[in-house]
């Protein structure tokens, strides 16, 4: 798909508007400074956004489906109810982003930074997150199902709910979660650090498989070892 290349310099939701109505088809904005801005409900459906400081922008209601997000530098940024179907999100700091009730099915998320963001109330088949910080991040009822998660950090993060049934983790920290009524039927957990659980939260990793030095640190508690 061609692009109308726009580089530098800081837009407004008007110019943006304006740029929009004189080139018709999707724009690839390069290090243009949308800190703050004001794009909700906007269609921008196909855009590619590279270096771009999008601080606190917000993209409440955004159609974005089939964006390309690239080195962006986005804390605080709203995504709220977007609709960001095969987005793909390559090395953003996302840190602290809204993404509440937001469409993200296809959607990827590589090399980024998602401290402390919230994905409450997602529709999120084949989401995938690839060497990922997502620590303190609200996770809860999204689908991992049998997908290989990793190098992803989850440590202190809200999961509650969410379905890990045949995934596999590798690389993972699951550090101090919160994982109740996760479900993790057929999940490999061998590649996961589950530090901070204690034997009495065995129960909420039902029907997972974990390795003979997670069983030890379990049972550590109780002065057992694992021969």
């Amino acid at each position: 798909m061609q692009h109308t290349d726009i580089e530098g310099g800081t837009l407004q939701r008007e110019e943006l508007e304006a740029l929009m109505g004189a080139h018709g088809g999707p724009l690839r904005l390069i290090g243009v400074d949308l800190s703050g801005t004001d794009l909700s409900r906007l269609v921008l459906d196909h855009w590619v956004f590279e270096r771009c400081i999008l601080v606190q922008t917000c993209f409440l209601g955004a159609r974005l489906e089939g964006t390309q997000w690239k080195s962006c530098r986005a804390a605080h940024a709203v995504f709220e109810a977007a609709n960001l179907l095969e987005a793909v999100f390559t090395g953003c700091d996302l840190n602290n982003t809204r993404w509440q009730r937001s469409k993200l099915s296809q959607a990827s998320f590589s090399n980024c930074k998602l401290t402390g963001a919230n994905f409450t109330h997602c529709a999120s088949l084949g989401l995938t997150f690839t060497e990922t910080l997502l620590n303190s991040a609200f996770l809860s009822g999204l689908s991992f199902a049998r997908t290989t998660l990793d190098t992803l950090d989850f440590s202190d993060s809200d999961l509650s709910d969410a379905d890990f049934r045949k995934a596999e983790l590798i690389d993972c920290s699951l550090a101090h979660t919160r994982i109740n009524g996760a479900n993790f039927a057929g999940a490999d957990l061998r590649g996961a650090d589950l530090s901070g659980f204690r034997l009495s939260d065995a129960k909420l990793f039902k029907g997972a498989v974990i390795s003979k030095a997670q069983a030890s640190m379990l049972l550590s508690e109780l002065g057992l070892s694992v021969a």
